[in-house]
């Protein structure tokens, strides 16, 4: 049997992170929700930025949105659109066998809009509104701005893609967040199944701490700082405080496990696909991991689950002077950053690209 589908029958989702026009039109896309068990799909700016950059996919649409003069930022989304609305609709008979569960492709509102609470709140209902599609999810980073823009786009009825977690303390803020969202629209005598999914980054904490730290404590930190999120998720779920939304329709907010490619060359290339192999979480990996884990993948590894090893692990991270807390902060404000980077490059790559079409007629 495939290993990925042995992940699936786990109980755990495997979604893709990537989008491009190519796996579109080529039928890859097609081939992993058959092949690899994929039920979904994640996507961020550099992931655009990458498609953009050396393909003539876009061609086309390009030339169509410039003869509309729209700008660069209303360009991006049309183009981003077109992909995910395939997309969603590839995942649409997951989405509806599953009632909701699996299914998922994101879109993420500019980074640029990071930390300006409202610009977040508006972009989400725009984004969720032109989609025209109930299984998009929309990306809202778990800032401090963004926490309440989560709040508030949940109590809009918007499905919420979290992204840009990296500590227990981040994702259970985002977790609160939608709790309070779903509370007000109960209060509110509105609909209480609005999907989202937290999505906590795991391989950038071992990245950051590589040269810092002696061998046998590398590729460790990740897990640990997962693990403890993991008992956080768990908590929430079996809290009476969940208990009585449950009862009133509501469904859980769903735990992603994101940055689940290895970094360091040295690490086993399924490390943390293993780890975190654990039921009622997403696992969401670029196209690499993916074939690497149908090819050699194993189960039973999945260290996340020990959480005394995980807390013995920060308090030796702790007297090596790494602060978790601290480096959170550092890891989601660098994260923040290199969207902005990819998402400036793509409005270039957009204009560059116009302008060369146009010349060409």
């Amino acid at each position: 049997m495939n290993r990925t589908v042995e992940l699936h029958d786990l109980g755990q989702s495997l979604w893709l992170d990537n989008i491009s026009r190519q796996i579109l039109d080529d039928g890859t896309l097609r081939r992993y929700i058959d092949e690899f068990s994929i039920t979904g799909l994640t996507s961020n700016p550099t992931i655009f930025q990458q498609a953009l950059a050396n393909t003539s996919a876009y061609d086309a649409s390009l030339r169509t949105h410039s003869a509309s003069q729209l700008s660069g930022e209303a360009t991006f989304i049309e183009l981003a659109l077109e992909d995910l609305r395939r997309a969603a609709d590839l995942f649409q008979p997951i989405f509806e066998e599953t009632r909701g569960v699996d299914g998922w492709v994101s879109m993420e509102v500019s980074p640029l809009l990071a930390r300006d609470t409202q610009g977040s709140i508006d972009a989400a209902r725009r984004i969720h509104r032109q989609a025209a599609r109930p299984n998009l999810h929309v990306k809202i980073p778990g800032t401090a701005e963004g926490v309440p823009a989560i709040e508030e786009a949940i109590i809009a009825g918007v499905p919420i893609n979290v992204t840009l977690l990296f500590s227990p303390k981040h994702y259970e803020a985002a977790a609160e967040a939608y709790l309070r969202g779903i509370e007000r629209r109960i209060a509110l005598g509105l609909d209480p199944k609005i999907r989202s999914v937290a999505s906590l980054f795991i391989s950038r904490w071992d990245k950051a701490v590589l040269d810092k730290v002696p061998t046998d404590l590398h590729n460790r930190l990740g897990i640990a700082v997962g693990a403890q999120a993991y008992r956080s998720y768990r908590t929430i779920l079996a809290s009476p405080r969940w208990k009585r939304l449950e009862a009133a329709g509501a469904v859980p907010q769903r735990l992603l496990w994101a940055s689940t490619g290895t970094k360091d060359p040295t690490a086993r290339d399924t490390l943390y696909v293993e780890a975190f192999a654990v039921p009622d979480t997403i696992d969401t990996m670029p196209e690499k991991t993916l074939h690497a884990f149908a090819d050699h993948g194993e189960l039973g590894r999945a260290s996340v689950e020990d959480i005394e090893a995980a807390d013995a692990l920060i308090r030796e991270f702790a007297g090596r002077g790494i602060d978790v807390d601290d480096l959170a902060a550092a890891l989601q404000k660098e994260g923040a950053e290199a969207f902005v980077t990819s998402w400036n490059k793509l409005m270039q790559q957009i204009e560059d690209k116009q302008h060369i079409l146009a010349a060409s007629v």
